[in-house]
């Protein structure tokens, strides 16, 4: 069941692919919180090439990013993080956080990113290789939480390849610099 804003983000306590302890839903940082597919998922590995580029910006305005891919750690390790991320990486090969925030299955809806968004899935398949045709069916989400652990923004993918655009990530960021000035 898809989760709505406003409402408490699930908590999660779990340890990313480095052993760090990550704590969602506590309320310390505003966070995007992102869901993603497997590790060897085209529009994932292009999508975190993006978040690492923006990745410096956004932290300094008071933003944690965090990514939880359905894969085992080795896979996490051998395709997203080949090299080191500027923000903490999830390994959830039983997908018990991506049950928990309603993140949905859909063949069809992979199948319509793979036809509709041919640039990205070239893109992405430099990065994976040929792994990439072989992915799960889990479509992405991505959640937007404020400091008190609430869910401001609640963004699932209409395809394998959508996500949350940067431009509201930015706005949920400038409304959190404002309300800390006032």
């Amino acid at each position: 069941m898809r989760l709505t804003a406003p409402s408490r983000a699930p908590s999660l306590e779990m340890t990313d692919i480095y052993d760090q302890p990550v704590i969602i839903g506590s309320g310390q940082r505003r966070t995007l919180l992102c869901f993603f597919r497997d590790a060897a998922c085209p529009f994932c590995n292009f999508r975190i090439y993006e978040l690492t580029n923006q990745h410096e910006g956004l932290a300094k305005l008071g933003l944690d990013i965090v990514a939880v891919f359905s894969s085992s750690r080795d896979e996490v390790k051998r395709f997203v993080a080949r090299q080191r991320r500027p923000f903490m990486v999830i390994a959830d090969p039983d997908s018990r956080a991506h049950e928990l925030y309603g993140i949905e299955r859909s063949f069809w809806r992979k199948l319509r990113a793979m036809l509709t968004r041919i640039p990205t899935l070239l893109k992405g398949m430099r990065i994976v290789g040929m792994a990439g045709l072989n992915t799960n069916n889990l479509m992405p989400a991505d959640f937007l939480i404020d400091e008190q652990g609430r869910i401001v923004e609640a963004y699932y993918g209409s395809d394998a390849g959508d996500h949350i655009p940067f431009e509201r990530v930015e706005l949920f960021v400038a409304r959190g610099l404002l309300k800390r000035q006032t």
